[in-house]
């Protein structure tokens, strides 16, 4: 009898054991695909709140369709909810004393309905700690009006209380958020006057706590420490180095990229937000991600192509420290706020009803192009077109180099490649890849043409075997050309765009692709 319990016993125990491993290796599968999942992100803290006002969207078909299901489709797979502290009732603040401005349902209980209905639809979820009843930005760190008269120490407790009860309301139905921020565009600190930059001590006193109290709740949740002007390195390095030094604690660095904003064109300062994300991952081995980014609703193009390229650069940061980026407030339009904002990414079809714009179609292409991933520096001959020169390419031509330039009139970005000149003239416009790994490549480009050369082509060439090219067609639409079956052997390639023509003849090149199939 008693060997017969014991045995009971064993097999009890060793089916326990057995139990708790497999729970153990389904929760460390969960977080490896969580680490290593890029977020395609967008910003929602309006969308039920424009819900209730009576907007809705359809979708590319001009079919009514849930908001947040649109943005699915098109690539989305994260959602970033902002929480308030006490926000006001009806869920508007008179910002400046001038502008009535939307909040969101932005308090404990709308981040939970809007987490659980983004966990519905299979998506990741990043909750931004304003540590204030309104918005926390460069220009507004205003304290908690409950907390107005707190000593630094009970200033201490009252974040740790705030992020911790948040974080647990979302743990008790079974939501791990992916990314935490605590504090928001924090570049003059939070909850102003206490924890303003001028006293870093105070202010990573106040930040750990919100670190902490994350980590209690949620110990796989990533910190993000987020800072407005991605594109100001010293800024960052100065910040940063004050945060560090005084014991901070956090496991992202996240910026936010506003072209529009800095009132400068993506394309002439995207280097220097790529320059910053390097600095930061290198010097402080933390990983980065851009938290909000945005564009111009009337000009979906450049919109489009700010996403596409900041997601490039993000990528682009060594050793896989750049994780993200997220677009904030896509579904908006400024036809149905009460303060006109203009960087959402929909147009208005009817009265309250909005369709999103091609600029999101950036997430699902990028995500395509990063599986195939596109070898060309840039595509989209975007980024130096003030000065009319096609940055990343390599011309050569036959005294003619004025014949090579860029021009507006895009595809889909705002510019692109032309080949002309008023007399006649022989150019080449191309690059070299090396580092390739060997294997079957494929070229892709769209075109126009006035036709009458005696040579324009597509071309690969110095890839281990013969030359491939493909005439560019006589067209004045644009016209997908690709060139399949390159088979590189010796780890590099040449490819790019040939004319020899005659005065006035022209070929325009746009979104080229050299991917590995």
């Amino acid at each position: 009898m008693l060997k017969k319990q014991v045995k009971r016993f064993l097999v009890i125990v060793m089916g326990l054991s057995l139990a708790l491993t497999g729970f153990a290796s389904f929760d460390v599968s969960h977080k490896a695909e969580a680490a290593t999942a890029f977020a395609y992100g967008a910003d929602i803290g309006w969308m039920k709140q424009m819900e209730d006002e009576g907007v809705s969207w359809v979708d590319d078909n001009g079919k009514p369709e849930d908001a947040l299901q649109i943005l699915k489709d098109h690539g989305i797979n994260s959602v970033r909810l902002r929480v308030f502290v006490n926000p006001p009732s009806d869920y508007y603040w008179l910002k400046d004393g001038t502008t009535w401005t939307m909040l969101g349902y932005s308090d404990k209980a709308g981040v939970l309905a809007a987490a659980k209905r983004a966990k519905a639809l299979g998506m990741r979820i990043m909750v931004d700690f304003h540590y204030s009843d309104v918005f926390a930005d460069p220009g507004h760190q205003t304290k908690p009006n409950a907390w107005t008269n707190y000593t630094n120490t009970q200033l201490q407790t009252a974040v740790y209380n705030h992020t911790y009860d948040v974080m647990s309301e979302l743990k008790s139905n079974g939501i791990y958020p992916d990314w935490v921020q605590v504090g928001n565009e924090m570049n003059s600190g939070i909850m102003l006057p206490d924890g303003s930059t001028d006293n870093f001590s105070k202010l990573t006193a106040f930040l750990n706590k919100g670190y902490d109290a994350v980590k209690a709740v949620s110990p796989a949740s990533k910190v993000v420490s987020h800072l407005a002007h991605g594109t100001n390195n010293s800024q960052f390095k100065w910040w940063f180095d004050n945060f560090f030094s005084n014991g901070g604690k956090t496991d992202v660095i996240g910026v936010s990229f506003y072209p529009y904003w800095d009132g400068q064109p993506y394309w002439e300062i995207t280097d220097e937000l790529s320059y910053n994300l390097n600095d930061m991952a290198s010097r402080y081995s933390k990983e980065v991600m851009v938290v909000e980014v945005g564009g111009d609703e009337k000009n979906p193009k450049d919109s489009y192509w700010t996403i596409n390229d900041t997601i490039k650069v993000v990528k682009a940061v060594p050793n896989g420290k750049g994780i993200g980026v997220f677009y904030w407030e896509p579904q908006a339009h400024s036809s149905v706020l009460s303060d006109g904002y203009s960087l959402g990414a929909t147009t208005e079809v009817s009265t309250n009803v909005l369709k999103y714009t091609t600029a999101i179609d950036a997430f699902s292409d990028a995500a395509k192009s990063s599986s195939s991933g596109n070898f060309v520096n840039n595509p989209g001959f975007e980024t130096d077109a003030a000065t009319q020169n096609p940055s990343g390419w390599t011309t050569w031509s036959n005294a003619n180099d004025s014949a090579n330039y860029t021009e507006a009139g895009g595809y889909t970005g705002s510019y692109r490649l032309t080949h002309w000149n008023s007399a006649a003239y022989q150019i080449s416009t191309h690059q070299i890849k090396t580092g390739l790994t060997n294997g079957t490549y494929t070229m892709k480009a769209w075109v126009k043409s006035s036709g009458g050369f005696k040579t324009s082509q597509m071309f690969v060439k110095n890839f281990g075997g013969s030359e491939k090219n493909a005439p560019i067609p006589t067209t004045n639409t644009w016209t997908q050309m690709t060139i399949t079956d390159i088979n590189v052997t010796n780890g590099q390639a040449e490819f790019g765009f040939w004319t020899d023509a005659n005065a006035n003849k022209w070929i325009n090149v746009d979104n080229v692709e050299f991917f590995k199939n």
